[in-house]
Formats: C-alpha cells, structure tokens, sequence
C-alpha cells in the first residue's frame, strides 16, 4: 500500500473532500528538492484540481488530516497502461509494417496510427480501473499531528 497524508476540506453529506498535503522534501532521493513543489500554472498549484472524494464512514471532520493509500499492484497496472501499451502497441506496429513493407514511410505511418490506437486502448484501460475502484484512495488511519513523510523516511532508512 503507498500511504499518502491528506486533509479534509469539505464535508458533502456521506463524502469527504480531501487534499493532499505538501510535504516538504523528505530527502529520501536525488531530487528530494523538487518533491511538492508546484509550478506556475501547473495542475498541482491549483488546489481544487487536487481534491478527491473519500466515503465518510469513519466520521472524518473539516481540518482533519488523515492517512489514506492506494495499492501498489493497482499503481503498477496504472502505469503500464498509460506508459508501456502505446509504446508496445507503436513498436509492434512497427516493426511488423517495416517487415511486410520495407518502407520507412508506410512504417513511420503505421506507427503513428498505432500509436492512436495504443493511447485509445490506454484511455479504455484507465476508465476500466477507474469504475472498478482499483486507484482509489482507501481510509488507512487518522494522522497523528507529528505524522510527516513517516513511511519514505523509514523506506529511505533501510
């Protein structure tokens, strides 16, 4: 589970809006400097754009802050589906049209093509683990008030 502290900010009936806090830099890599930091109009520097919805059922109040988590195997799947299978999809493509046409140009297209289908897939694939629930925020725990950073620190450590 990759464990994240967010705050409550709003209360809408049985949801809870949260935020992710920033944390400042933990050091626990090389570019420790850059991490939380927000960019001038960058999704991350507007707030509102940050928020996501978590089912109050353990009574959560404005203010409060709390330790919520996704699944690393969900994380995993995120990833491959919006990195690896457009490239996958682009290269097979490819090297299949250079094998049957022998012609850069016909392989440069079908490449692009495939490519457009790739990110369609990945857009497909996204959606499915959305509506399954796989990368959303789970409840783990209420923060306690000296909780900063915890689970990178320890990781960092060993």
């Amino acid at each position: 589970m990759v464990e994240g502290i967010a705050r409550v900010v709003a209360i809408d009936g049985r949801v809870a809006w949260l935020e992710p806090e920033q944390t400042t830099s933990c050091g626990g890599c090389a570019s420790s400097g850059l991490c939380g930091a927000k960019g001038i109009g960058t999704t991350a520097s507007r707030l509102e754009m940050r928020r996501f919805p978590l089912t109050n059922e353990p009574g959560l109040i404005i203010g409060e802050r709390v330790v919520v988590g996704v699944d690393e195997r969900a994380l995993l799947k995120a990833s491959g589906t919006a990195y690896a299978l457009p490239l996958v999809v682009m290269l097979g493509a490819g090297l299949v049209a250079q094998w049957l046409a022998g012609s850069d140009a016909i392989t440069m297209a079908t490449m692009v093509i495939a490519l457009g289908v790739g990110l369609a897939g990945a857009r497909w694939g996204a959606l499915s683990l959305g509506a399954r629930g796989q990368l959303a925020p789970r409840f783990i725990r209420r923060a306690s008030t000296d909780e900063f950073c915890r689970t990178e620190l320890t990781k960092g450590a060993r």
